[in-house]
């Protein structure tokens, strides 16, 4: 008779088990090891047949081969993302919904509104961000305060309005005196943000920032290990570049966000509307 796991440990993964079904994830576990026996005994008892040689196909002169997307290392083994099956028929509102009046963390007790997101739900790029800062929560709504309007222009200098992308952040809750998420609060609130990203389905996803960045591709790498280099987030482009908060303090980081920008626009065929990137203004404060 096999052993019965010990009871705390058992409440645990109760608990957990309860936590998928809250933020929508139903099913999100695959025996692997079956299915890879499985392909073993069909290659076992199943004769391949003989194929032909082909002749190696002529390589054209002008060909060139298709560049490869960069892919960072993981900052550990375990992936939460690759746990996780796509809901069928997700939407933004039922993943709203899903979030409900959210108690799942610690951000909840001090926010004044959740921040979902803003824009296009079929928007062909999106932005994402680290969490709202105190505009963001008085309204409701994602990039607001003076960093928000900085994105603003620098998504107009695109060739673009506001409402044909898609904004959000990696947390929806405001962190107190807009500090950085702590990785609790990520592990809890990032599912949401992979949900929203499936559910657009983006071309091109653009990260404003470190914590961004780090949340999606797994890695602790800082930013300018990687900033301005196209990457892959399951299957799509990502592109990591500086946050408009930082932009507000360092303005001289403004061209390199701008070049980051101008490779965005050339995968979505984006001419722009001015030659050079938005004005910034000095700042030592922070907003989103």
């Amino acid at each position: 008779m096999p052993e019965r796991i010990p009871i705390p440990l058992e409440e645990k993964f109760r608990k957990r088990l309860k936590f998928y079904q809250d933020i929508g994830i139903d099913l999100f576990y695959r025996d692997r090891f079956t299915q890879q026996a499985a392909n073993v005994a069909e290659e076992i008892t199943l004769p391949k047949p003989a194929q032909k040689q082909q002749p190696p196909k002529p390589v054209s002169a002008t060909a060139q081969p298709t560049p490869k997307l960069n892919v960072l290392p993981r900052s550990s083994d375990v992936s939460l993302f690759e746990s996780m099956n796509k809901i069928a028929d997700d939407s933004l509102p039922k993943i709203l919904a899903d979030i409900g009046d959210c108690t799942r963390c610690k951000l909840h007790r001090g926010r004044n509104k959740l921040v979902f997101g803003d824009g296009n739900p079929n928007a062909q790029l999106v932005f994402v961000g680290e969490g709202p800062g105190r505009d963001e929560d008085a309204q409701g709504l994602p990039f607001v305060g003076r960093a928000g309007k900085l994105l603003n222009q620098m998504i107009e200098a695109m060739g673009l309005q506001r409402t044909d992308v898609y904004i959000c952040n990696v947390v929806k809750c405001r962190p107190p005196e807009n500090r950085a998420p702590e990785k609790d609060e990520v592990e809890i609130c990032s599912p949401f943000l992979l949900r929203q990203l499936d559910a657009i389905a983006p071309k091109v996803i653009v990260c404003l920032g470190s914590v961004a960045a780090q949340t999606l591709l797994e890695t602790n790498r800082g930013i300018s290990h990687f900033r301005g280099q196209w990457l892959d987030f399951r299957g799509r482009k990502l592109m990591a570049t500086y946050h408009p908060a930082y932009l507000l303090r360092n303005p001289s980081a403004k061209g390199e966000v701008w070049k980051d920008l101008q490779k965005v626009m050339a995968v979505l065929g984006l001419q722009g509307k001015k030659a050079q990137p938005p004005a910034t203004g000095q700042s030592s404060g922070k907003s989103s």
